[in-house]
C-alpha cells in the first residue's frame, strides 16, 4: 500500500509538470538511494562498545540461543553509553543502553533483546529505513507540487497522498511492533518476561517527562529527549503491546490445554 501511495505521487508530478516531472522523479530517486546505500554501507559511530562474551556471559549466550531458535546468524550486539533505557535494532545488529541494566534485570534485557531479534527476523531493519525515506520522498514531491505548478487541486491531491502515506506507514510501524513481540514470545523460555520487561519500562517512563522520535526497531521509553511531537505516533503504547501478549499468551495456554 505504501509503495502504490509513493507511485500515485510520481504520477501525479508527472502529470502535472510533465518531463520536468520525470526528471525530478528520476534526480530524486537517485538521491535517496545513494543516501540508503551510503548509511547501509556505513558502521555506527558514537559511544558504543561491543558485547564481549568474557563480560556478560549470560547476555551473550542468551542472544546467541535466541538467535539459534530464530534462524539468524549470531548478531553484532553494542552496548550504548546511556543512562535512559534504550534497544534498537538495524541490519544485523542489536543496541542495548547501559540505562537498561539499571531498570531491568536479566531475564527482563533478554526478552528486550528478544524483541529486536523479532525485528531481524521479521525483515523491519530493512523495511523501516525504506520507509522512512520514502516519507522524505512524500514531502520533497509534495513541496515540489506546490511550489511549482501552484494549483489548488494538485496540492489538495498531493497533500492528501502525504497524509495517507504517514497514517499508513504509522500503522504499519505499530503492527510490526507487535509482531516483533509476538516473535519474541517464541524466542523466550519465560515469554512473560516481555511483559515483566514493558511493565518496568512504563512504570520507569511515568516517573519522567519526555518525548521520543525515531524511525529505528525500537523498545525505547520515550523520556526526556526533546524531540518534535510527531503528529502521528509510530509507536504503539506500553498498554497496548502488554494487552497483546496477554492475550497472545492466553491463547497459547489454551491450545497447550487443548493439545494435553
Amino acid at each position: 500500500m505504501l509503495f502504490i501511495i509513493m507511485a500515485l505521487e510520481v504520477l501525479l508530478a508527472v502529470i502535472a509538470l510533465a518531463e520536468l516531472g520525470l526528471e525530478i522523479s528520476l534526480v530524486a530517486f537517485g538521491t535517496v538511494l545513494a543516501l540508503y546505500v551510503w548509511a547501509s554501507t556505513h558502521d555506527i559511530k558514537g559511544e558504543y562498545v561491543p558485547l564481549q562474551r568474557s563480560e556478560m556471559p549470560w547476555l551473550y549466550d542468551g542472544i546467541a540461543e535466541m538467535a539459534r531458535k530464530a534462524g539468524l546468524p549470531m548478531p553484532r550486539v553494542y552496548l550504548l553509553d546511556d543512562y535512559i533505557p534504550n534497544a534498537y535494532s538495524f541490519k544485523n545488529t542489536i543496541v542495548l543502553s547501559l540505562g537498561l541494566f539499571e531498570v531491568l534485570d536479566q531475564e527482563e534485557i533478554l526478552a528486550v533483546a528478544a524483541h529486536e531479534l523479532g525485528h531481524i527476523k521479521n525483515g523491519d531493519t530493512r523495511t523501516f529505513p525504506v520507509l522512512a525515506y520514502g516519507r522524505y520522498l512524500m514531502v520533497m514531491f509534495t513541496a515540489v507540487l506546490m511550489l511549482l505548478t501552484r494549483s489548488p487541486v494538485i496540492s489538495a491531491a498531493s497533500l492528501t497522498l502525504l497524509g495517507l502515506y504517514e497514517v499508513t506507514r504509522a500503522n504499519f510501524h505499530k503492527e510490526r511492533e507487535f509482531q516483533a513481540d509476538e516473535t519474541a514470545l517464541r524466542l523466550l523460555d519465560t515469554p512473560m518476561n516481555l511483559k515483566r520487561a514493558l511493565e518496568e519500562l512504563k512504570y520507569y517512563e511515568d516517573l519522567r517527562v519526555g518525548i521520543k522520535s525515531s524511525v529505528l526497531p525500537s523498545i525505547e521509553p520515550s523520556i526526556e529527549r526533546k524531540q518534535k511531537v510527531q503528529i502521528i505516533e509510530t509507536h504503539p503504547s506500553y498498554d497496548e503491546r502488554i494487552f497483546r501478549i496477554i492475550i497472545e499468551m492466553d491463547g497459547n495456554n489454551m491450545f497447550n490445554k487443548r493439545m494435553q
